[in-house]
Formats: C-alpha cells, structure tokens, sequence
C-alpha cells in the first residue's frame, strides 16, 4: 500500500458533516450551533432556530443567517451584533458552510 491513503482518512470535519446532510436526522452528537447549521441546510429553518436559543455567540451567528435568509434584516442584523459578527454577504448556504467550517475547526 505504501503512499496509499484511504479516503475516509482525507475526509475532513466538514466533509463528513456534509455527507451527513443526506440522513434523515441529524449526528447524534450534534448540538447547538452546529445543529442549527445542519437543520438550515436540509430545508428545516424552525428545527433550526429551535437548536440556536442558547444565545452563545455561535448560536447568535446560526440566528442572523437565518433570520437573514428569511429576509428578516433588522432581526438579522442584531444577531450578528450578538454574535460580533458583520453581516454576510454570500448566499445563505455558503454562509452556513463557512459557520460549519469554522466551528469545526475549534
């Protein structure tokens, strides 16, 4: 086998949270901000707001890029005050794909 690596060992974090994406329920070891990210990437905005009211500063980050996806700006815009956080600019799933990286990596 020698340089050979196997593929679940280049996966990163964020891969491996992307592929769970195709499951109906989310990794069992999932919580707060990164649940919320895993629900408003399958579509399911309240599962989404309902994972992110604990008010950290991640879960305010989850809470302005949805309320910013549902056009709610003044909403949105308080969040990322929250969370420390400008305002995004990209769409709503590159967003949550950064917020995803991001908390992966801590």
């Amino acid at each position: 086998m020698g340089c050979m690596q196997s593929h679940a060992q280049s996966e990163t974090p964020l891969d491996r949270f992307v592929a769970s994406l195709a499951n109906e329920t989310p990794p069992i070891d999932l919580t707060g901000a990164l649940l919320g990210v895993w629900w408003a990437l399958r579509g399911a905005w309240q599962n989404a707001h309902d994972a992110v009211q604990n008010h950290s500063p991640e879960c305010s980050w989850v809470h302005a890029a949805l309320h910013r996806e549902e056009g709610d700006h003044s909403n949105a815009d308080y969040w990322y005050r929250q969370a420390g956080r400008p305002v995004a600019q990209d769409d709503p799933r590159t967003e949550y794909l950064a917020i995803a990286s991001e908390l992966l990596s801590l």
